[in-house]
């Protein structure tokens, strides 16, 4: 929301520094919107009045040195400037307080909003007045919160004054935010204070779960009865863990919450705030040392090291499905026999999905839908029965933003996958809010947490994911000579305790693969425009429509339609794998009613999308909702996809989905090609379906009779040129 106090302090920024350029001061957008751009202008502004020479956008040491050395503190009698003082009046109103009229007079105004503000950040008794000592500037020049902001709780914000409050003197401790949210911050904080009060020295203490500070919590368990500021850091921890327990003494319900916090997390049920419960609350990965009946890793498990792993109390094994290099840890997908080897020895094995998703830019919904066909495909190819979960991992420091704009869809493309064609589940394998974010969003079972990266953002503030399975802690070797093995220790939930028995597995034997587009793309683009042009289909316009009129009105190119139709060329690889039928029987149809496309189509859909009409053959494959409607029925009680029967009164929503969503277009083409051998009572397609079959079905595609036939006679020999170049490709 804009506010015009903030709209002046970012005009003041640009006609007073409009050297900005010069000074390194970029010239703001004058909206009256705070942000991180308006904070970074005026901390150079503030560096600029106070004589340094290199500006920053950090409030580094510098800066804050600097207030320290030449002001002390920052009041009425030592503000050296009016610009200065504008500059701090813009920051107030940037954090939502009374600035004054950014006048440049450290007024009443001024003095009003700064003792707020050190009572809002919790130091008013160390700082009491109306000065800006150096760490409440540091504090007032980003964009932490020191009231509570919604949905945040009063109680955490608590916590996070008693903090500043306690430990605003320590060298290294600056103002924690007071939002009522825990965060990175204010977990290095709390780590912060328990090694003040284990005594170290300013220097010392660093913020870090290090063997000082695990040694000296262990002669620190606390317990029903406890009280003092040892009982509050650690009622402090099980708040910001979500657990809900009084701030302050150990008392009975503390330990009642402790105890179920325990048997959460899977430690001993003491009730007390012993070492491992400590460690626990303020790290991710907890107690290194504590043993775990779970364990992934990228080695093969041989009978020698299936034995020493069960001697050791593993139980649960995670491996990989697929391994997308042919170089790189050449064990880490499961190899032939393993599975087999698990189950001699007693074992069980839970599967992880993974390809490059080591970055933001990989996720999204179509990579999500992706990655499930192949998961499917090579669980399948394992023998991993119907009911297993199957992680899809995410693997690197996802920011919250990052989540909801590329994770959240990804997942969304994995279950909707997952969940119409096959029997398995799905898992989420990633930092702690990951797994959270992905579990709210009712897109996982269960949740294998990368707790061992315990510097991710995404485990850093957050507890422990509601439905976790598996929690990795710490990398190790298991046995020893031929037994050796190094693997990822795990504690298990028993949420999901994998598999312990294994089908023959399938075959991938003759079904199709991806293009080989650097070999084929090009000439199977010559060879579809010779032939598309041999039955009178030019590479533009046709049918009668000017070129022209065409183009203008939604006509695609055969260019243009053989480059969308190779776009999806993973979808369609996927379902000709899935059905375990030939691709061209579904790209055949695709292309043709991409490049068929014509005015008169836009103006149905039109008519559909203004409520002047039901249904009419719409999308990619231009396919009307009742027939869509009625292949999906068929296929969900055939089995082969998973569903609620659709009816008459879904066909608004289907409609929807195939004019505005190509992969479900694309899949409802698949569908109706099977449903299409049912109605021409043949068999279903396969990877041997003869040319007169593929031909009836093609024509199926566009009803009975004459022109039904025609388009068969038509569409054969596009199928003939596609299928052509597949074969090619999956014979490499």
């Amino acid at each position: 929301m804009a506010d015009e106090m903030v709209r002046l302090a970012q005009r003041f920024v640009n006609t007073t520094y409009n050297n900005g350029a010069t000074l390194g001061i970029s010239k703001l957008e004058e909206n009256g919107v705070t942000g991180w751009p308006v904070m970074y202008a005026l901390t150079r502004a503030l560096q600029y009045e106070m004589g340094i020479t290199a500006l920053s956008d950090s409030f580094g040491p510098t800066t804050l040195a600097t207030i320290g050395s030449k002001y002390g503190k920052l009041d009425e009698t030592t503000v050296p400037s009016a610009n200065f003082a504008r500059i701090l009046q813009s920051a107030l109103y940037c954090k939502g307080y009374d600035g004054g009229e950014i006048d440049g007079t450290y007024n009443a105004r001024v003095k009003a909003a700064v003792e707020k503000l050190n009572q809002n950040m919790g130091v008013s008794a160390t700082y009491p007045g109306s000065s800006l000592w150096p760490k409440v500037v540091k504090g007032l020049f980003n964009m932490d919160a020191y009231v509570t902001i919604g949905g945040g709780s009063d109680t955490i914000r608590s916590i996070q004054q008693w903090l500043n409050g306690r430990y605003i003197l320590r060298k290294d401790f600056y103002v924690i935010p007071c939002d009522g949210y825990h965060s990175r911050d204010v977990a290095k904080s709390m780590l912060f204070a328990i090694q003040y009060e284990l005594g170290m020295a300013d220097g010392t203490a660093n913020g870090v779960f290090g063997p000082g500070t695990q040694s000296g919590l262990k002669s620190h368990t606390v317990s029903n009865g406890t009280t003092g500021v040892w009982a509050q850091l650690f009622t402090a921890a099980m708040i910001l863990n979500k657990r809900n327990v009084p701030f302050g003494n150990f008392t009975s319900s503390v330990q009642s919450g402790v105890e179920s916090f325990q048997s959460f997390v899977k430690l001993p049920v003491t009730g007390n705030g012993d070492f491992p419960t400590w460690a626990s609350l303020l790290v991710s990965y907890g107690d290194q040392s504590r043993p775990g009946t779970a364990c992934d890793g990228v080695t093969m498990i041989t009978p020698p090291r299936a034995q020493a792993l069960k001697d050791a109390g593993y139980q649960y094994i995670g491996r990989y499905l697929f391994n997308p290099s042919t170089t790189s840890l050449p064990e880490k997908q499961i190899q032939p026999g393993e599975l087999a080897t698990i189950k001699e020895a007693g074992l069980r094995c839970f599967p992880i999905f993974q390809t490059w998703s080591r970055s933001a830019d990989y996720f999204s919904y179509n990579q999500g839908t992706s990655d499930a066909f192949k998961a499917i495909d090579w669980a399948q190819y394992h023998g991993f029965k119907p009911g297993t979960i199957i992680y899809f991992a995410v693997d690197y420091d996802a920011m919250d933003g990052e989540v909801t704009e590329y994770i959240v869809p990804h997942f969304r493309g994995v279950m909707r996958t997952i969940g119409e064609n096959s029997s398995y589940g799905v898992g989420v394998y990633g930092p702690r809010n990951v797994c959270q974010r992905i579990a709210d969003a009712g897109y996982s079972a269960t949740s294998f947490v990368s707790d061992m990266s315990s510097g991710f953002s995404g485990n850093l503030g957050y507890p422990m994911p509601t439905n976790w399975a598996f929690d990795q802690i710490a990398t190790l070797t298991v046995g020893s000579g031929s037994g050796s093995i190094e693997i990822d220790k795990n504690i298990a939930s028993g949420r999901d305790t994998g598999q312990g028995d294994f089908d023959p597995g399938g075959y991938t034997d003759g079904v199709d693969v991806d293009l080989d587009k650097d070999a084929y793309q090009a000439p199977m683009l010559t060879d579809v425009k010779t032939y598309l042009e041999s039955i009178g289909v030019p590479e533009t316009g046709g049918d009668g429509w000017t070129d022209s009129d065409w183009a203008t009105l939604g006509g695609i190119s055969t260019t243009k339609a053989y480059e969308l139709v190779l776009s999806a060329d993973w979808l369609f690889t996927s379902l000709a794998r899935q059905l375990k039928l030939r691709k061209a029987l579904i790209q055949a149809p695709v292309l043709w009613e991409l490049r068929k496309m014509n005015p008169l189509d836009v103006a149905a859909d039109e008519a559909v999308k203004a409520g002047l009409d039901d249904d009419c053959s719409t999308g990619w494959g231009q396919i009307f909702a009742w027939v869509t409607i009625d292949a999906r029925n068929y296929c969900m009680q055939q089995g082969i996809i998973n569903g609620s029967p659709l009816t008459d009164d879904d066909i608004p929503g289907v409609w929807k989905d195939l004019n505005g969503d190509p992969t479900y277009n694309i899949r409802s083409v698949a569908y109706l090609t099977v449903y299409n051998a049912h109605q021409l009572n043949k068999p279903r397609p396969s990877l041997t379906t003869g040319l007169a079959d593929t031909q009836a079905l093609l024509a199926r595609y566009n009803g009975t009779g004459d022109d039904a036939a025609q388009y068969g006679r038509e569409l054969i020999g596009l199928y003939n040129v596609l299928e052509s170049y597949n074969q090619l490709s999956r014979s490499k």
